[in-house]
């Protein structure tokens, strides 16, 4: 494995096909995946991450505003692409390149048709989220003879999709719940179905969904991201899974510290005895927030845990390096290997999904393949 000499983010390809294909596996062979790419890929690289799935053959992506598919875009990539949270100030950017909205509510909808009628455009690809439970974004079962009357007899809009997005299907203290969404997500498409005459892709599955309730709630396609990224959102599932990103940096400098010194910022940490510290080029500002701070968090330096000590700062942060056989130049690691960034992030009090989506782009991404 690369052995880092600055900070970098590893993203290993052959741990994101393991984890595609883990997921594939838990639905019929007819059922299309849609890969969530939004957050810079989960905070790993949208572009590297979706040129390697649409080779692995994966249906379609799905990202969070029009900016990053337009971005997708001018790296090549040709696979469909779904704009979960259109914006009307986005709609030209998402035409001229190829991306299909998710209108969700009368003023969206009503402003894209108006789009479409102004510049003669027909039959353009979108989708229709569904509120089932979640309370987001998404029309109400109520509104199906609206939309009817709507889309019903024009020809400016392809409806490509119906979904709706589960709130818990990771708890499966609340399966009812999730139950009663995807009970409530059937009624709504078979109702749109017999009234539109046409059965567009259905799904509601996440993640989570994918591996909780595949036997029930597959419909025509899934939806994946943190899973692509190697979280299952359940010990047993993480067993399975391969993360894909290893953060690592160096040790950029080492002091000694008498009793009585205080390190960093507002004296965050003050040695109770002679201390060895090492200054880490990474900080809040990459996304190693403050939380991880005053002996929260903890780096791997060889096979042992350095704890944070101090306030992070924006740039680098210190770890103590007691018992720890280390020099200037060694490598750290952040997360990834040994600690995930599922157990990384509960010693901030986070989640995975915070953690990796935060860390910042200056951060240098290595492909390993």
């Amino acid at each position: 494995m690369h052995k880092a000499n600055e900070t970098v983010l590893e993203i290993n390809l052959t741990s994101l096909e393991h984890n595609l294909r883990y997921l594939r596996s838990k639905i019929e062979p007819s059922t299309k995946l849609m890969a969530v790419v939004k957050a810079y890929a989960y905070g790993n690289d949208s572009c590297e991450i979706a040129k390697f799935l649409e080779s692995k053959g994966v249906e379609y992506f799905a990202v969070a505003y029009a900016y990053e598919g337009v971005a997708l875009r001018k790296a090549g990539i040709t696979t469909p692409i779904l704009v979960l949270h259109s914006i009307p100030a986005q709609f030209e950017e998402i035409i001229e390149f190829h991306l299909e909205p998710n209108l969700y509510n009368k003023k969206v909808l009503e402003e894209f048709m108006s789009l479409m009628k102004h510049k003669g455009i027909q039959n353009y690809p979108i989708h229709l989220k569904f509120n089932t439970g979640l309370n987001r974004l998404g029309f109400e079962a109520r509104d199906l003879n609206y939309l009817y009357d709507q889309l019903g007899q024009q020809n400016q809009l392809n409806i490509v999709s119906l979904f709706s997005h589960l709130a818990a299907s990771e708890d499966l203290s609340v399966k009812d719940f999730t139950l009663k969404q995807i009970s409530k997500f059937k009624d709504i498409t078979d109702r749109f179905i017999n009234q539109f005459g046409f059965h567009p892709l259905l799904h509601i599955l996440n993640t989570s969904g994918i591996l909780n309730y595949a036997d029930i709630g597959q419909f025509d396609m899934v939806r994946s991201g943190i899973g692509l990224y190697g979280y299952g959102n359940d010990p047993d599932y993480d067993q399975e899974l391969k993360p894909i990103g290893t953060l690592k940096s160096i040790i950029s400098q080492i002091h000694t510290v008498n009793e009585g010194d205080s390190v960093g910022y507002n004296m965050g940490f003050t040695a109770t005895n002679t201390t060895r510290i090492g200054i880490i080029p990474v900080g809040h500002a990459d996304g190693i927030g403050r939380h991880f701070g005053k002996q929260k968090g903890y780096l791997t330096i060889g096979s042992k845990r350095a704890p944070i000590i101090g306030n992070v700062c924006m740039d680098m942060l210190m770890v103590d390096l007691n018992g720890i056989n280390c020099e200037e130049g060694d490598e750290v690691i952040v997360f990834g290997g040994p600690v995930s960034a599922e157990d990384f992030a509960k010693t901030g009090n986070t989640i995975s999904y915070e953690l990796i989506t935060g860390i910042s782009q200056r951060i240098k991404r290595v492909i390993i393949k």
